[in-house]
């Protein structure tokens, strides 16, 4: 039987001499006590040394996916091919299968091969000749850290992983300095209360504590590196009538300055792996993003809905359950584009960057360029979106709806006036048609128009005597009487001018 060992400065082939021993699984170990002992289980036939750390770090993961790297098949092909009725015991039995696949080798893997290779790894160094003891692990240290940075996926170009760790190191440490600044205050309120009520800024705050200590030295201190001069005259008048009890030191500065640098490093970080959505949202609000979809890879698979209400998963499926409207946004509402807007159209914006971030991201993580030129792009875009949607709710407010489309509709038009001569006549000028018009319209006037009579039901004369009362009848008689007077009225009437002719005569 032959064993295939790796190691990580290459591939060893032993020969087992006693295959009986390998029967006894639980004593198997005896038999590795010692390097004589070990020899006289296995013995090495051949041992392929890698010939730099990229050969191996291929072939150790070649190995962990389960693959048949080039190198070992070399080796197979070397040494083993020749001896094919040999048995191959081998410690990964997918590994097993492709090798049977690929080159036609029966392969065992069993608890009893794991136990020699067990005691082969235990006495490495007797059995392998050739190699220095100091050698293998060099070789094994500068395996582990390419085989680390491999898993880790990592690049200098794209190391999400660590932006990851950033945001999520960022928020605890905004938690624990709100925690000490809060303790801080309080604690050290009870020694000197007016200062928190002068001193506003944390950091100021934690500097002034630091150096005043008790406050009985303020008076002889010089806080102009930390205050400007208005505020420290105001904090040495206020510690000279302080009630306050003692208290003891107390400083959180250290802890600011590590998260001052800590997203310095962050905003350099977003800046050269994903500077397209940075720019769109920011550098705080696309590393949670790309934090909350575990890396950038996994954030470009999202689609545009998704990524604008990321973050707000709660709220999604407590909507859904409740049949109740499903939240707008998520993570993104801390975008600054979505900040300055109005809460009418906070949901508009939101969707519109999102859709860019979307693009933004896939850019990012799939394209090549590392510049921001897109990025840059689609926020002019929004912001002009953003602009004309808030103009658009001002002039609604301001104007109405007829107003607003004769504005739209509004063209600019340059006439050249010309100066007409027919103001400089005092004579009334009428044109023909204009008189045979109003002529015409004198003539519908004088015409009386006739109105349409009403069909009165006829009825029988002894009807009409029994229906009408006596008033009825005295308003018939008054009427005919003053129909009758009309005629006699007209012929005898004058006109006011023969009157006038009268009176002169």
């Amino acid at each position: 039987m032959l064993v295939l060992f790796e190691t990580a400065a290459g591939y060893a082939i032993f020969k087992v001499l006693d295959e009986q021993k390998l029967q006894q699984v639980d004593s198997l170990w005896k038999e590795f006590e010692t390097p004589e002992k070990a020899n006289k289980v296995v013995k090495l036939k051949h041992f392929e040394k890698f010939q730099d750390t990229t050969e191996a770090l291929a072939a150790a993961t070649a190995m962990v996916e389960g693959k048949l790297g080039k190198s070992l098949k070399k080796v197979l092909k070397k040494v083993v091919a020749k001896e094919a009725h040999e048995q191959l015991a081998i410690t990964d039995a997918k590994l097993g299968g492709v090798i049977k696949e690929k080159l036609n080798l029966s392969c065992v893997h069993s608890p009893a091969v794991a136990e020699l290779m067990r005691g082969i790894r235990n006495q490495m160094e007797g059995l392998i000749t050739g190699l220095p003891a100091r050698e293998i692990s060099a070789m094994s240290l500068g395996l582990a850290h390419s085989l680390s940075r491999y898993k880790l996926k990592f690049s200098p170009d794209k190391v999400d992983t660590m932006i990851v760790q950033a945001i999520s190191l960022l928020d605890d440490l905004d938690k624990e300095l709100n925690n000490y600044i809060m303790r801080c205050r309080e604690w050290y309120g009870w020694h000197f209360p007016e200062l928190g009520k002068i001193i506003t800024d944390n950091l100021a705050y934690c500097k002034s504590v630091r150096k005043i200590g008790d406050r009985t030295n303020v008076a002889s201190m010089d806080l102009s590196d930390i205050l400007p001069e208005e505020i420290e005259a105001e904090v040495k008048l206020a510690a000279e009538i302080s009630m306050g009890t003692e208290v003891l030191d107390i400083s959180v500065i250290e802890i600011s300055e590590y998260r001052s640098q800590l997203y310095d490093y962050l905003k350099n970080r977003m800046m050269a792996i994903a500077p397209n959505l940075t720019v769109m949202v920011g550098e705080l609000v696309g590393a949670r993003l790309i934090s909350h979809a575990g890396s950038l890879l996994n954030l470009a698979k999202h689609p545009a809905s998704t990524v604008q209400i990321l973050g707000a998963e709660k709220a999604l499926f407590r909507a859904l359950k409740t049949r109740r409207d499903t939240p707008k946004y998520g993570l993104i509402y801390h975008a600054s584009l979505v900040g300055q807007t109005t809460a009418k159209n906070k949901g508009k914006i939101s969707r519109m960057l999102a859709a860019k971030s979307a693009l933004a991201i896939r850019y990012d993580a799939l394209g090549e360029d590392t510049n921001a030129e897109m990025g840059v792009e689609n926020r002019a875009k929004l912001e002009a979106r953003l602009r004309y949607l808030e103009e658009k709710g001002i002039r609604r407010i301001s104007g109405s709806g007829k107003a607003l489309a004769r504005a739209d509709k509004y063209q600019h038009k340059s006439d050249v006036k010309v100066y007409d001569p027919s103001g400089d006549s005092t004579l009334p000028t009428v044109s023909k048609k204009r008189k045979i018009e109003e002529v015409e319209e004198g003539e519908e006037e004088e015409k009386p128009v006739e109105a349409k009579a009403k069909k009165v039901k006829r009825e029988s004369p002894t009807e009409e005597a029994e229906t009408e009362t006596p008033k009825k009848k005295k308003k018939k008689e008054k009427k005919k009487a003053e129909e009758e007077s009309k005629p006699e009225e007209e012929e005898t009437a004058i006109s006011p001018a023969e009157e006038v002719r009268g009176v002169e005569r």
